[in-house]
């Protein structure tokens, strides 16, 4: 089935869900939702997070997705349900996953589980990692102050080593030989985490186990893209475009500092006319250069020109009839204006 996988972050995170899924299911196009204007959820109540998902979710069934992936931990404790409830195409979470990964992962049963307060507080790593294995030893730790370093891009920074010190230090007193990354944030900062954590423990990114489970349910469900047609990505910001090309320039310039080949910077510009009324607004960013430059990643089609829209998702008027009437479909979805801009 040639239709795309939705799949949807808080922010730059689920990135690396989205990568892992490219490499998996190279045949697969992907839509990627970063709600950038709204990062982190992990502060947020149950009810806000299940707002959002949905919002965003009835935005990815616009783009006639044939499956939704929850690259959030955070939203996959919370939401979860409710998605299901809400949408007739399969929903893959990344909690699921990444406990089965943990448990294969152990070989001293003591595994330790970083998130979002959020993600921590529902206790649902313990949930599952406990039916797995019920003598499995789980030592949470809360870590809300590492979402807003890897938005920033501080990955290797002294900060950031000081932030995770703090926060991982009195772990290691537990003897774990597996931490779970339970946010799809932190695998960005594996290298200050692991060198925290030390070489005896495993740091297990649920990405992997992500991808497989989505492989394995598209093939069960008949809905793998057999048709050889290359595929086409396409990535939504919420807010903060500069931002996200920012740190795209960044990641180039490490690249280039290790490679003799530079790489050539394209501009992007952007007309926004945005409504103060206006809940929510989503850019579509063409992000050819944002991809290759951050992840590597080749020899994906983009379209022309980058289409920015501005969508009311809550009890708005559509004033656009070519986005109003996709919009229709999805109550409480409705459509605004519509602008395009060239490379």
């Amino acid at each position: 089935m040639n239709a795309p996988i939705g799949v949807f972050d808080s922010g730059i995170g689920g990135l690396t869900v989205a990568k892992e899924i490219m490499r998996q299911i190279p045949g697969e196009s992907l839509v990627y939702f970063g709600d950038t204007a709204r990062v982190p959820y992990g502060s947020k109540s149950k009810n806000t997070v299940c707002k959002y998902s949905k919002q965003i979710a009835k935005f990815l069934l616009t783009q006639d997705v044939k499956a939704i992936v929850i690259a959030c931990n955070t939203a996959s404790a919370l939401a979860r349900e409710e998605l299901e409830d809400m949408v007739d195409v399969p929903v893959i979470d990344v909690v699921q996953p990444g406990a089965r990964m943990a448990a294969a992962s152990t070989k001293n049963n003591k595994i330790g589980v970083i998130g979002t307060q959020s993600t921590i507080k529902s206790g649902i790593y313990e949930s599952y990692l406990h039916k797995i294995n019920p003598e499995l030893t789980v030592v949470s730790k809360a870590c809300p102050l590492f979402v807003p370093l890897v938005e920033e891009g501080l990955f290797e920074d002294r900060i950031t080593e000081d932030v995770v010190s703090r926060y991982l230090h009195d772990m290691k007193e537990y003897e774990i030989d597996a931490l779970v990354l339970g946010c799809t944030h932190y695998p960005l900062l594996r290298g200050v985490i692991g060198r925290e954590m030390g070489e005896s423990v495993k740091l297990v990114n649920p990405a992997y186990e992500t991808a497989k489970s989505l492989k394995d349910l598209l093939k069960e469900k008949d809905l793998l893209n057999v048709s050889g047609e290359k595929p086409e990505h396409k990535f939504f910001v919420s807010d903060g475009v500069d931002q996200f090309r920012s740190f795209a320039s960044s990641k180039q310039e490490e690249k280039e500092s290790e490679s003799a080949e530079p790489t050539k910077e394209k501009g992007i510009q952007e007309d926004r006319d945005i409504q103060e009324d206006i809940e929510n607004v989503t850019s579509f960013l063409e992000a050819k250069d944002f991809f290759e430059k951050v992840f590597g990643l080749h020899g994906f089609i983009f379209l022309d020109a980058i289409f920015m829209w501005t969508v009311i998702l809550e009890n708005g008027s559509e004033k656009d009839s070519e986005m109003g009437a996709k919009h229709r479909k999805y109550p409480g979805f409705s459509g605004g204006t519509k602008t395009a801009c060239r490379i």
